[in-house]
């Protein structure tokens, strides 16, 4: 007797996985529709600009994924820990794939808080998502080597965890603490957003077991932080640089006249007043922090002294002096920034170089060799990518970070072009969100004030702190979203439909169903 065995068969997957999957996508078809044309002009974007697009700021980021034993002066290393577990990889363009697909995942996270906490219908949740999803800048931003689309994420993540939970434990609360300490360690200017998450559970009364856990849980690895560029740098701190970026915000009005500084006795400060008359000063800050020219006296006590300790303390003393001394001095060039974000147009601001690095530009990048921790700019990129051509530039050798390829890099720039979100845009957004609060100052604003503190916020605190920059605007950008859709929800909602939860918290028990 002769006995056949079958050949091993693979395991398909049961057809009830694969009907529900169908069923789900089907029932979510709209937004899945310009999730997949999104994606679309990611890859478009991949292929015109490869493998990534630089900033200044780019190049601290990846020395610190290089140099991971000691932390950066100028900003946190959340960043460059990200670029660190991507290394092996040894691929930018594996970077920039991950925050494209950062940039859908937080259009995925709008959409699912108002499908189902708030019971929008498809197409309205779908209008609250397409900022993130087909802005060009947004786009361009998620292809710099920069920290941008981690951050956004983790802010929109948080306000999603938060508002999505009517009832908290102590484990989420832990969850979202350790959130806002990643949210902290990628840029500075996340940690105030531990304070107003904890005001808002406040305000909902959310419990004090929560609330602690929360802010134990973002404490510790801050905290650790601190601790480790203490054992650097020698102060307990989490960069040297929040003085020295005051100053650059006050470097436009400062009059150490009307500051009384006394030379003889305050040298520190006396040294970092500017000669020139406010009224004849540059329209941009920038040139007093970065750029080592004639009558700019940030980099008047020597090189290589930019970023320390007694620096950043002098500057920040100095700046501070100026906002008492002449208040309403700033809070003029803090209106100017503030509104400035909501324009139509988008003048070149602060300078042509700054402006052009936020747009796809019909040439490539050779990156620069600047001075870095244990070698050089370029050097640093290339021990982290080695497929990173070199080239012969004017005589000398040369790293290219960026070669374009058309078409798809002229149909990135056309794109540009057209479809982008006007400041102006955002302003509204803004209102209507703000309505929202209004209507519900009985409930303190209900569910709309977090996503709308969140959004002014992250558009004001660069304007008080530092100086306007075009990208500070699209961290803003989800949140304004996600409160205008909040407040105009009863109008999305289809008479006779579920009208979703409540602001009181109910949960949905059903969503309406199509595009």
């Amino acid at each position: 007797m002769v006995t056949v065995t079958e050949p091993p068969r693979l395991k398909a997957p049961p057809a009830g996985v694969i009907t529900r999957v169908w069923t789900l996508l089907g029932r979510h078809r709209l937004f899945v529709a310009a999730v997949a044309l999104a994606f679309l002009l990611r890859v478009v974007t991949m292929l015109g600009y490869g493998p990534a697009l630089w900033f200044n700021d780019s190049f601290g980021y990846v020395s610190g994924a290089i140099n991971p034993d000691r932390p950066n002066a100028l900003r946190p290393n959340g960043y460059s820990f990200w670029l660190l577990l991507l290394r092996p990889l040894h691929s930018f363009t594996v970077v920039v794939f991950t925050q494209h697909l950062m940039g859908l995942g937080i259009a995925v996270l709008i959409y699912a808080l108002l499908r189902r906490r708030f019971g929008l219908p498809g197409w309205g949740a779908t209008l609250a998502t397409l900022p993130v999803l087909f802005d060009a800048y947004q786009i361009q931003l998620e292809h710099l080597v920069m920290s941008d689309a981690m951050f956004i994420l983790l802010v929109v993540g948080i306000v999603v965890l938060v508002l999505w939970h009517r009832e908290m434990s102590w484990r989420l609360g832990a969850v979202i603490g350790l959130l806002l300490a990643f949210t902290a360690l990628t840029r500075s200017i996340g940690l105030p957003i531990l304070a107003l998450v904890v005001a808002y559970m406040l305000v909902k009364r959310t419990g004090w077991r929560p609330i602690t856990a929360m802010v134990t849980a973002c404490a510790v690895p801050v905290i650790g932080y601190m601790a480790w560029f203490a054992s650097a740098y020698g102060n307990f701190a989490m960069t040297n640089s929040d003085g020295a970026i005051l100053y650059m915000r006050t470097a436009l009005f400062a009059d150490c006249k009307a500051m009384k500084i006394d030379p003889r006795k305050e040298l520190e400060l006396a040294l970092l007043c500017i000669s020139a008359p406010p009224s004849e000063r540059h329209f941009s800050g920038q040139k007093y922090l970065w750029w080592a020219q004639p009558g700019q006296r940030f980099h008047a006590f020597g090189p290589d002294t930019t970023f320390t300790p007694d620096i950043n303390r002098a500057a920040g003393d100095f700046a501070k002096r100026a906002i008492l001394a002449q208040p309403l001095d700033y809070l003029a060039v803090m209106a100017g920034d503030f509104f400035r974000a909501f324009r139509w147009d988008r003048p070149q601001f602060p300078d042509a170089n700054t402006y052009r690095q936020y747009e796809f530009l019909p040439e490539g990048k050779v990156l620069p060799n600047w001075s870095s921790y244990r070698g050089t700019s370029d050097h640093d990129a290339q021990l982290y990518d080695p497929g990173l051509p070199t080239a012969q530039i004017r005589g000398k050798p040369g790293v290219i970070g960026t070669q374009v390829h058309d078409p798809w890099a002229k149909f990135m720039q056309g794109y540009q072009q057209t479809i982008r979100l006007p400041g102006i845009v955002v302003g509204v957004l803004l209102l209507i969100g703000l309505a929202g609060v209004v209507v519900r100052w009985r409930r303190l604003g209900g569910p709309v004030l977090l996503p709308w503190l969140g959004a002014f916020g992250l558009i004001l605190a660069p304007a008080a702190t530092a100086e306007f920059d075009y990208r500070y605007v699209l961290p803003a950008v989800p949140l304004a979203c996600l409160a205008a859709a909040i407040t105009l929800r009863r109008g999305f909602t289809r008479p006779g439909g579920s009208a979703g939860s409540t602001d009181a918290g109910t949960s949905v028990a059903t969503v309406p169903s199509g595009g």
